[in-house]
């Protein structure tokens, strides 16, 4: 009787080893099934990395010569707006934002003025601001300006005058006279408009607009 119950626990045991034994087998089976998995997956990765490189390193080089095109283009261009300003400058232009300046040394009339700034590329200044106003007197020389009268008054760009800085009593066509054309007059203060006769001499302001 008692040999029989140590031989069924020897089987019993036998059995369980047995289940332990296959359960051992099944999760090594199992783990190096993952273990695979995760090497081929790390694998395609590896592999769709490199091609993502490599498609990117395509693309760049494709491009890389449109670029250099671009940068060396605007580099010729700033080049070019840089010699410009030096040569503005060394004829005695100076910079007030957003434009360049030419102030006369000696006197003309309001249409000699106007044919001097032409020739080179400007116009008689048009005021725009206050700001610009107060840059136009602090050279305290009685000059034209872009403005005449055609029916009414306007700029030398056709633009009408909406904003305006006269002195006391200006306009006033004094004595009936075809006071037609404007220069800065009083610049000791801010209202320094006076309407004249265009064949006056005066000193003139010059403006190159820059483009912003």
């Amino acid at each position: 009787m008692a040999q029989s119950e140590i031989t069924m626990d020897y089987v019993n045991l036998s059995d369980g080893s047995a289940r332990s034994n296959a359960l051992g087998r099944t999760a090594a089976v199992s783990g190096r099934n993952l273990v695979r998995l995760v090497a081929v997956s790390f694998g395609l990765l590896c592999v769709l990395q490199a091609a993502l490189n490599i498609s990117l390193r395509l693309a760049l080089y494709n491009k890389t010569p449109d670029i250099e095109a671009s940068c060396t283009n605007l580099t010729d261009e700033l080049k070019r707006e840089l010699i410009n300003f030096d040569q503005y400058f060394q004829q005695g232009w100076v910079y007030f934002r957003p434009s360049l300046y030419y102030i006369s040394s000696d006197t003309k009339s309001w249409q000699e003025s106007r044919a001097y700034c032409l020739q080179r590329g400007a116009d008689l200044v048009i005021i725009n601001s206050k700001e610009e106003q107060d840059f136009t007197r602090i050279f305290h020389k009685q000059t034209w300006i872009g403005l005449m009268f055609r029916g009414t008054w306007k700029w030398v760009d056709g633009t009408p005058l909406t904003k305006s800085y006269w002195g006391p009593g200006e306009p006033n066509g004094f004595e009936d006279r075809n006071e037609d054309c404007v220069k800065i007059k009083f610049y000791e203060q801010e209202n320094s408009w006076n309407d004249i006769q265009c064949g006056d001499q005066n000193f003139w302001i010059c403006e190159k607009r820059i483009a912003s």
